[in-house]
């Protein structure tokens, strides 16, 4: 089946869009939509994350859970929400690391696309969700297709690195070959993960690396 994608990431997982599982999705969005059930992202931000951030030039991976489930907040891109939406919880904690870290004063919106324009991928497990029922789409089959990008990224590229923040993030190890790539791993950013978050450096680690591997690194400043 064709999936509106970047034409890359298209190459890379056009397989997968033809697979029972995939089709399923599509079927599954669709009769949601026709009951009127409201789904966040709208359709045309689902695949957002990887129309931002392009398979030649992604080289940095953000992990989350499940998009969104307000009213204007899920915008396609893990963590991220477009600039007019108060900054969540989790995402000011972030900013907070990021100015511990490298001196960036924190940033008055929560909107990420800087960062995905330059190759960071920010891939939630689940690419929909219901409206107000975080978690609803965990089974509908986005989990076996996120796992496989994950995996396409971890066979095909090298040095990339990978920001796993809290247990479910760090459940994806397993996918990644960490002899060719560098694995960044922490407690949650959330206020409810008790802290552990702050203090991580995992921002100037990510150049760093980069940086060693004679690529950009990445200009984190909102």
């Amino acid at each position: 089946m064709k999936v509106q994608i970047e034409i890359g990431w298209e190459e890379v997982l056009r397989e997968e869009f033809d697979k029972e599982y995939f089709i399923k999705i599509t079927a599954f969005l669709k009769l949601e939509k026709s009951k009127g059930k409201i789904i966040f992202p709208p359709g045309p931000l689902i695949f957002n994350a990887f129309e931002l951030s392009p398979w030649k030039d992604t080289r940095v991976i953000i992990l989350g859970q499940d998009p969104y489930h307000g009213v204007g907040e899920a915008m396609g891109l893990c963590f991220s929400v477009p600039k007019g939406i108060k900054i969540p919880p989790s995402l000011k904690n972030i900013f907070k690391e990021i100015n511990s870290d490298l001196g960036y004063p924190i940033p008055e919106h929560g909107d990420l696309s800087a960062w995905a324009r330059q190759g960071v991928l920010m891939l939630n497990a689940s690419l929909t969700v219901e409206k107000d029922l975080p978690n609803s789409h965990k089974s509908i089959g986005w989990h076996q297709f996120t796992d496989h990008v994950i995996q396409k990224l971890s066979s095909q590229k090298s040095n990339l690195v990978f920001l796993l923040w809290g247990n479910y993030a760090r459940s994806k190890k397993v996918l990644i070959d960490g002899t060719k790539h560098l694995i960044l791993e922490s407690p949650h950013p959330s206020p409810l993960a008790g802290g552990g978050f702050f203090g991580q450096k995992h921002f100037s680690k990510t150049n760093e690396y980069l940086i060693e591997n004679g690529r950009n690194p990445v200009n984190w400043k909102i």
